[in-house]
């Protein structure tokens, strides 16, 4: 007879049968089926920030027997007893590969580097609930170990040993990912999480191996032999292998300093090791995922050699291997069975006991530290989060036979819910209103110390607070309002000595660029030649990345606490490709020059930027956009300035209309000569932005002012205009204004601007003085006087760059007129 099985269902064949000759037929369904599951219920999920293991594990509960298992013969269709050795063997390599990553994850030199914050927080976060649920495993051990059949025989102390380790484990993985999209990576909350969760990551994994090998040992003394053989093992892996492993990516593979490394030769040899170690670990009587572990943690992280290996190898983990494993840790997983009252109470002590523990552990310790009791208790939140780690655990104990599959049930629901309350809990406890007053103390503090230095250097007496010239104290007013969220300091009742006097304090310690792409290169080079090369400004560059679930992503945002560690705040670096392009142009043209790179959620891009904590009270940041961006975001003004209300430092937008100009229609002569027709298809950017001259000439700047008092943006707009008028580029700079601001402007003007003549003055309501008469402006409003100046000054060069505030009753309405005018701008926030 015809095997039906083989010819395939045209001849007839049951697809989801399983047939022992071909078992990849059902696996391959099994394996889209959990894998879709997870992505669909990770969606909504991912919206409130939760991590991606809750929506994998939570498919396996779905497709188990909890829910779909109840539809009649579903499991047996689907997930048939005889195909679970095909899904066990895959999700297990699958999971050898993850522990390698985590092992990546884990820096050693960090904890190093923080060793008293991470021995401390660390071990006594892991002591507390590890206490508490030796305490509470006497009652599980009698109500739910005892009398259960079908399992092996362990000792009391197997058991207890194996839920202290689940009440006490950290998720590292997840706890870094949860760090980066809350912007706690430099935070001092996260520099203490970093720390003890690397400890706590070392010290879970080998209390794990330690558990697995008393329940795979029958006598005491095969089991210190298993521990002695495993502690060896560790010091061959983190000395003889690691130094060989350097020596060959050093010396014979070049492979270290090799920017599209590692080579074929090197993943084979990272991977044969690794599985090597794996099976080591699995021969003598410890779980494999140890040794992989252990693999990873000796990965070179040199010139971010460590993530450019993860690159290489995380996408088919994380989209195929690891929703096979935690799916599979779902489909164990029974809610049915905790069918008693008895069940429930025990799982609210479990969730009760694992928040305790950790959250009081980790604040008392993290309070010894110097931290606020706030800031304290959000280390212990955060690291009371389980997720991979956790599930890791009860996998290997639910195979080891130390837990029976209904407190396996128990325990993956007190994860899940500890997981999922991980991230609310922190922003409940350590909200950004919090964080920022947390930050201005401790700034607070830093800026006097530079103060007193550089005042002490030039001989002066330090007077004063950063709120003293913080540009920070803005107002949410509406946009109708004359002053909008400036604080008016000259106007027709303020004397021009005490105008002098505010506008001398500001002053530009860093020009603050954020580039994002090769694209914002040509714009931040416009920059700094106008600004840094004249008064030698120091110029600091902020690589904007999009945080994504990659685990390179994860890594590298983690690595960047410690190269700030490594260079001073000001001068430190950190650089790749596009920060190259700026430091050797820094370098050709004197102007000092650092920069670091910033992870960020594609919502948080502006907070991310504008709440730096590197950033201080006077430097000065320049936002580059094109005017097409500027176009399709209406509401960007209100974005922008409902940000930077809580930053404390100066702030501006420029755009630059050379990004998004596309070349005009030579078949229509009228379009062309009325400036106004244009093919967006070819945009100047891809061919002549960064290589064409013109696009970094600036031939006349002007100022547009307040009409009738000059607000504090009005005097950083004042100086920047100062500095841009000085270039011998500029032939003529011109200053918009209303009579009773012009002489004040002047007299402002006069020291720090030469009288040759190149200033000028285009007044409203003054037909007569300064030589520029402007006839018929008083039948006009200052808005309409302005607007209209604004269309014709510079015949509507692309070359012209003005400067506004956003203060101006009319900035909408201005900016508008400007972008459709072919204006550079830059806009004073």
């Amino acid at each position: 007879m015809a095997n039906t099985t083989s010819s395939g269902i045209i001849a007839g064949a049951n697809p989801l049968t399983y047939d022992p000759s071909a078992p990849y037929t059902i696996f391959i369904f099994q394996m889209i089926l959990i894998i879709l599951t997870a992505e669909l219920l990770h969606y909504p999920l991912s919206k409130i920030q939760q991590p991606r293991v809750i929506s994998e594990v939570l498919a396996g509960i779905v497709l188990g027997p909890t829910a779909f298992g109840k539809i009649p013969n579903f499991t047996n269709t689907v997930f048939p007893t005889a195909a679970s050795p095909g899904l066990s063997l895959v999700s297990t390599l699958g999971i050898c590969l993850l522990l390698f990553m985590v092992g990546c994850e884990v820096d050693i030199k960090f904890m190093r580097k923080h060793l008293v914050t991470a021995m401390t927080v660390g071990i006594f976060n892991m002591a507390l609930p590890f206490g508490l649920g030796c305490a509470y495993s006497v009652s599980l051990w009698k109500e739910y170990r005892v009398n259960v059949p079908d399992l092996p025989t362990i000792k009391f102390t197997t058991f207890m040993v194996f839920i202290g380790v689940s009440m006490c484990i950290t998720a590292f993985p997840v706890l870094v990912r949860i760090l980066t999209e809350l912007r706690l990576v430099k935070d001092r909350v996260g520099v203490v999480v970093l720390a003890a969760g690397i400890t706590n990551d070392l010290l879970g994994w080998i209390f794990l191996a330690l558990s697995i090998t008393l329940a795979n040992s029958g006598k005491s003394q095969i089991a210190g032999y298993i521990v002695l053989v495993t502690i060896g093992w560790g010091l061959f892996i983190c000395y003889p292998v690691r130094w060989f492993l350097r020596w060959l990516l050093t010396s014979v593979l070049h492979d270290l300093d090799n920017p599209n490394g590692p080579s074929t030769f090197a993943m084979m040899c990272f991977l044969l090791m690794t599985f090597a170690s794996a099976f080591f670990t699995d021969i003598i009587g410890v779980h494999p995922i140890f040794g992989a572990f252990m693999m990873g943690t000796i990965v070179p992280r040199d010139n971010n050699y460590v993530i450019r290996l993860t690159e290489r190898i995380e996408d088919l983990v994380n989209i195929i291997f690891s929703p096979l494993y935690f799916g599979i840790a779902g489909l164990n997983a029974d809610l049915t069975l905790l069918n008693k009252g008895i069940d429930w109470a025990y799982i609210v002590g479990l969730i009760a006991i694992a928040l305790f523990g950790k959250i009081v552990g980790g604040m008392l310790a993290a309070r010894l530290h110097g931290l606020f009791w706030r800031e304290s208790l959000s280390v212990g939140v955060l690291m009371s989060c389980k997720g991979i780690v956790e599930i890791v655990v009860l996998q290997t104990g639910l195979k080891a036979g130390i837990i029976s599959r209904k407190v396996f049930s128990m325990f993956i629901l007190m994860a899940l819910v500890t997981t999922f309350l991980t991230t609310p809990l922190t922003l409940l406890c350590y909200p950004q209103s919090y964080r920022d007053s947390v930050k201005k103390i401790i700034r607070e503090k830093e800026f006097k110390e530079i103060e007193k230095k550089r005042l002490a250097k030039n001989g002066e007496g330090y007077e004063g607070t950063m709120e003293a010239v913080s540009s920070s104290t803005r107002s949410n007013s509406q946009s109708q309002s004359p002053v909008r969220g400036s604080e008016v300091i000259s106007g027709p009742k303020k004397s021009t000595k005490s105008l002098v006097k505010k506008y001398k304090k500001i002053r530009f310690d860093k020009l603050i660029l954020p580039v994002d792409s090769l694209e914002s290169v040509s714009n931040n080079l416009i920059l700094i030649d106008r600004f840094c090369k004249p008064g030698r400004i120091p110029m600091h560059a902020v690589n904007l990345k999009q945080l994504t679930d990659r685990t390179a992503d994860l890594l590298h945002a983690s690595m960047m606490r410690e190269m700030d560690d490594q260079f001073d705040q000001f001068d430190g670096q950190y650089l790749n490709g596009i920060l190259s392009i700026l430091k050797i142009f820094c370098e050709l043209s004197g102007v000092p020059f650092s920069s670091e790179i910033v992870f960020s959620l594609p919502e948080n891009v502006l907070q991310s930027l504008l709440l730096n904590q590197n950033l201080l009270p006077h430097d000065l940041l320049i936002l580059t956009i094109g005017s097409k961006y500027y176009r399709d975001h209406v509401n960007f003004n209100d974005q922008f300035t409902k940000v930077v209300a809580d930053a404390d430092l100066y702030s501006a937008v420029f755009i630059n209309n050379n990004q998004d100009i596309g070349k005009l229609n030579d078949a229509n002569e009228d379009a062309k000569t009325a400036n106004k027709s244009y093919i967006e298809e070819e945009s100047l950017l891809s061919s002549e932005t960064i290589l064409n001259p013109k696009s970094f000439e600036i031939t006349t700047v002007t100022l547009i002012s307040n009409p009738g008092e000059a607000t504090k943006e009005e005097l950083i707009a004042l100086k920047l205009f100062s500095i841009l008028v000085k270039d011998e580029d500029v032939s003529a700079g011109f200053i918009v204004s209303s009579k009773d601001v012009t002489a004040d402007l002047y007299s402002v003007l006069a020291m720090d601007t030469p009288s040759d003549g190149k200033v000028q003055s285009i007044v409203y309501g003054d037909d007569e003085e300064h030589g520029s008469p402007v006839r018929g402006s008083e039948s006009k409003t200052y808005q309409e006087f302005v607007l209209s100046q604004a269309s014709s000054i510079g015949a509507g060069k692309i070359d012209e760059l003005v400067i506004i505030t956003e203060s101006c009753p009319f900035s909408k309405k201005l900016m508008e007129n400007l972008v459709a005018n072919n204006k550079k701008i830059l806009m004073v926030f």
